[in-house]
C-alpha cells in the first residue's frame, strides 16, 4: 500500500478478506470466469470446476445465490463473488446493486427479482430452506468486476435485434451507476466468448466497449475466452491483479483517522 499524504497502514481498514463483486447480463460467463481464476491457483489444472456452469440455459436456469469463493481454496486473503445475471429491468438493476454495494454480500444470499414466476419463486425458496436461508458473514465488496459477452457485443454492434440493443443498454446503464465506482475507479471489464470470434472481431469488441465506456480497451478490458492455455491463464492472472490494485488503492481510512481528519 502506497504511503499518501502521510498515511500509514495503521490509519486505514484494511479487510482481512478483499472481496471482488463478479457481475454481468446473463450468460456472460460469470461462473466460467470463477473457474478460470480458480484454476490459475491451482498446481493441477484438471481439477474439478467449483461454480456450476449451465449449459444452454432457459430463463429459469443459472446462478439464483450469490456464491463466494475463496482463491486460493482454503485461504482467507481473497473472495470472488458469484451473482445472478443482470435483467433488462434497469431499476432492478441499479436497486440490487446499490444493495450490495451499500450494505455488502452474503455466501448464500438468495436474489429474487419481481419478474420472476411463481413457480420458480417457490422453487428458489425451496432449495433456500432446505441450505438455511443465509450462511457466511456479510462481507463490502472492495472491487467489481463486469463480465460481459463478446458475441453479444459485436451482433449489437452490427445492428442486432431489439434484444442485441437492449443487451448494450443493460450494460451501458449498469456500468455507469455510481454504486459500482470507487472514487474515480470504474469496474474492469472482462469480455468472455471471444473462442467464437475472430481476432480482428475480439479486437473491434474491445475498442467499442472503451469509447462506449470511457475506460482504456488496452488497460481495462481483457478478453478472456473459454479456452485453456497459458495466454489465457495469464490473461486471467493479469486481471485479477488489475482488480487487487485498484481495491487496495481504494481502502476506506480508518474510524480513528476519519475522527481524526474532521
Amino acid at each position: 500500500m502506497e504511503n499518501v499524504g502521510g498515511m500509514k497502514l495503521i490509519d486505514y481498514d484494511v479487510p482481512k478478506t478483499t472481496s471482488l463483486l463478479l457481475i454481468g447480463p446473463k450468460s456472460s460467463g460469470k461462473s466460467t470466469l470463477v473457474n478460470k481464476i480458480s484454476r490459475a491457483f491451482k498446481d493441477n489444472k484438471f481439477t474439478t470446476a467449483r461454480a456450476q456452469v449451465s449449459y444452454n440455459s432457459s430463463a429459469e436456469d443459472g446462478t439464483f445465490f450469490v456464491q463466494g469463493y475463496m482463491i486460493p481454496k482454503g485461504s482467507t486473503s481473497l473472495c470472488v463473488y458469484d451473482t445472478r445475471g443482470l435483467s433488462d429491468c434497469s431499476s432492478d438493476n441499479i436497486e440490487m446493486l446499490k444493495k450490495w454495494m451499500t450494505k455488502g454480500v452474503r455466501h448464500g444470499e438468495l436474489v429474487l427479482k419481481d419478474k420472476d414466476s411463481s413457480s420458480l419463486r417457490t422453487r428458489l425458496k425451496c432449495k433456500a430452506q432446505k441450505n438455511g436461508f443465509l450462511c457466511g458473514e456479510v462481507r463490502m465488496i472492495n472491487f467489481v468486476i463486469y463480465v460481459v459477452n463478446g458475441l453479444s457485443v459485436l451482433k449489437s454492434m452490427e445492428g442486432g435485434d431489439a434484444e442485441d440493443k437492449q443487451y448494450m443498454d443493460t450494460i451501458y446503464t449498469t456500468f455507469n451507476t455510481p454504486y459500482l465506482s470507487f472514487k474515480d475507479d470504474k469496474p474492469v471489464i472482462v469480455v468472455t466468448h471471444g473462442d467464437l470470434l475472430s481476432y480482428a472481431d475480439r479486437a473491434r469488441v474491445r475498442v467499442y466497449l472503451g469509447e462506449l465506456l470511457g475506460i482504456p480497451p488496452t488497460e481495462q478490458i481483457f478478453d478472456i475466452p473459454d479456452n485453456c492455455d497459458a495466454v489465457t491463464e495469464l490473461t486471467t492472472v493479469n486481471m485479477l491483479q488489475y482488480s487487487l490494485e485498484h481495491a487496495e488503492k481504494n481502502i476506506p481510512r480508518s474510524h480513528r483517522e476519519w475522527l481524526a481528519y474532521k
